[in-house]
């Protein structure tokens, strides 16, 4: 069989997308049928949110290419532009470098706008996780624009590939693949429980892994479901200890950063707070926290692997597929209280996860080399 290289472009916007990706991408770059780019930008150059291409970097990938388009104001002016200065660097990036295929991943604003810049110039996208629904955030567009761009698709269960195949009217090109983020799940070497509360000084008491990030559909109300989180996290910290990844670049987080921040500098001793866990401590904070909380989609689609129940609070992850071990609750500190009081004893959860197949990263790769290595 003659040898056909695939030049692989690899969108990248923020250190959640990149830890998904982690297990493709070690596979890319470990096969020599693949020459791979991985293409950062978004909050991976902003030092306000961790300056995680250092996290690339440190992986081991040497072909990174990093294009600096993110404004760090956040209002529904700051994102706008953001979007179109992304559009615009973007642009000149087609202009001058071409891809087989070029994979992107998930439903972010900026990631968006670097796929529409792409469409002029025929760039050939592979979307993951594709097909997804999230009512509360306008995330849904984004997700819908990415999907249309878009030529292969991997979504995450059967219901979203049939919905892509609406959306797209095509069949021949969309593979229920599973979440790549749990790709290899069953493998994980945990550090030792002991070993990662010391390293974060995180204290005896259980504690509980905690991510909010704005509702976007109606930003007028984040102010109000900041403060009812706050409310609900002061009352937690008396039993639980806090740890709280720190909001994403969407619209209105600086405001849930804010009330973060703020609660502590009030309660100091019963909080931690993480800019950027990475892929590694993030699922060894899964693994022994009590359960989760939050309105993240990590939660829905991750911790039944990791057997926790999770409060999805609020309307932003609202039409996303969800296991038995997630409880909704409204956005109000009574609500995620009394959810909470209702999973705090039922110890570990030890049903299915429906977003979990087998070997995804290489289900994938054997798409891209039997049908795709003369795209």
């Amino acid at each position: 069989m003659e040898f056909i290289e695939m030049k692989i472009g690899v969108l990248t916007s923020s250190r959640a997308d990149f830890g998904i990706y982690l297990p493709l991408l070690n596979k890319l770059k470990e096969d020599s049928f693949f020459d791979l780019t991985i293409i950062a930008f978004g909050t991976h150059g902003s030092p306000y949110h961790g300056e995680t291409i250092s996290e690339i970097q440190e992986a081991g990938f040497k072909n990174i290419n990093m294009i600096q388009s993110l404004l760090l104001n956040d209002n529904p002016n700051g994102i706008s532009t953001s979007y179109g200065l992304t559009a615009t660097k973007f642009a000149d990036y087609w202009t001058k470098n071409r891809f087989d295929l070029v994979f992107c991943l998930g439903d972010r604003f900026e990631m968006s706008a670097a796929v529409q810049a792409g469409i002029p110039f025929g760039v050939k996208f592979a979307h993951i996780h594709g097909g997804e629904t999230t009512l509360g955030a306008i995330d849904d567009i984004y997700r819908h624009q990415i999907t249309l761009a878009s030529t292969i698709h991997f979504p995450s269960t059967e219901a979203y590939k049939k919905k892509i195949e609406t959306l797209v009217e095509d069949v021949e090109h969309v593979y229920n693949v599973g979440s790549l983020s749990l790709d290899g799940v069953e493998d994980f070497q945990f550090m030792e429980e002991n070993e990662f509360r010391n390293t974060f000084e995180i204290s005896d008491k259980p504690f509980v892994l905690i991510t909010f990030h704005p509702e976007t559909v109606k930003p007028e109300k984040n102010q109000e479901y900041s403060l009812e989180m706050k409310s609900a996290l002061d009352e937690l910290s008396d039993e639980y200890f806090l740890v709280i990844t720190m909001p994403n670049a969407d619209t209105n987080g600086k405001i849930f950063r804010n009330v973060i921040e703020e609660l502590r500098n009030e309660i100091p001793k019963q909080i931690l707070c993480i800019e950027n866990f990475g892929k590694t401590n993030y699922f060894n904070a899964m693994n022994y926290a009590k359960f989760l909380l939050g309105n993240t989609s990590s939660g829905i689609i991750e911790a039944a692997s990791f057997g926790k129940y999770v409060v999805n609070v609020g309307n932003r992850q609202k039409g996303r597929a969800r296991g038995e071990n997630v409880i909704d609750s409204e956005f109000e500190a009574k609500e995620i209280l009394h959810s909470v009081s209702k999973i705090k004893d039922l110890g570990s959860f030890d049903g299915t996860n429906i977003y979990r197949q087998q070997n995804t990263a290489k289900t994938i790769i054997d798409t891209l080399k039997n049908n795709y290595a003369s795209f």
